[in-house]
């Protein structure tokens, strides 16, 4: 299994000889995509001429009901909870949104409901990408998880802090930041790795991690 940090929240896995980009918008897309994972419709997340780039006739895309109209393309889209199969893959939607972080007063950036996270399970492992989304109480409920992305930019998902605590309640093998603005990822890996027996793996966009 090969996992591959475009950039951004954007990540290429091959596993098993099936293509997965998650969230299409940074990065070299230049491999048809058998699968396509888009947690919320923003433009960062679901990027029309990227998706272009890699969509064949027997691609699937599992996103939400808003990036499938942005695209004009059929999607599956699940909410918290459900799951989906194809193949030897399985899709698993989480709860994605903020509770303290908004637009404007009362206006999260990422309401409840509009987007997901998504945890792919392939060859016994699993790989959570958390999306969009503040440190919410449901994250406390995933267990068993052995690589997770995380958000940890602040402004529009987790700060470094929230992202800390997010890792500690999930506590997988390994976690990888992302979606980086203007905070320290390094902050990140020693808080973490001291404070759980979480390991934090530091990815420069356009390096593959073997898994």
């Amino acid at each position: 299994m090969e996992l591959k940090w475009l950039g951004h929240a954007s990540w290429k896995l091959k596993t098993g000889g099936v293509t997965i980009y998650i969230d299409p918008y940074e990065g070299e897309y230049d491999e048809p995509a058998d699968i396509i994972l888009s947690t919320h419709h923003h433009d960062d997340h679901c990027k029309p001429d990227k998706v272009a780039l890699i969509k064949t006739d027997e691609t699937k895309i599992i996103a939400t009901t808003e990036c499938g109209e942005k695209l004009g393309a059929e999607v599956k889209s699940l909410k918290p909870g459900e799951s989906t199969r194809i193949g030897e893959i399985s899709v698993k939607a989480v709860e994605a949104y903020n509770f303290k972080r908004f637009r404007n007063p009362g206006e999260p950036y990422h309401p409840k409901g509009v987007g997901v996270g998504y945890i792919v399970y392939a060859e016994g492992k699993s790989i959570y990408h958390v999306g969009d989304s503040d440190f919410i109480e449901e994250m406390k409920d995933l267990k068993g998880i052995d690589v997770m992305l995380v958000p940890s930019g602040g402004t529009y998902t987790m700060d470094c802090p929230d992202a800390v605590e997010a890792a500690m309640a999930v506590n997988p093998v390994m976690a990888i930041p992302m979606h980086i603005w203007d905070t320290d990822p390094n902050e990140f890996k020693v808080q973490v790795e001291s404070a759980c027996s979480t390991q934090v793996k530091m990815m420069e966009p356009g390096e593959t991690l073997s898994l």
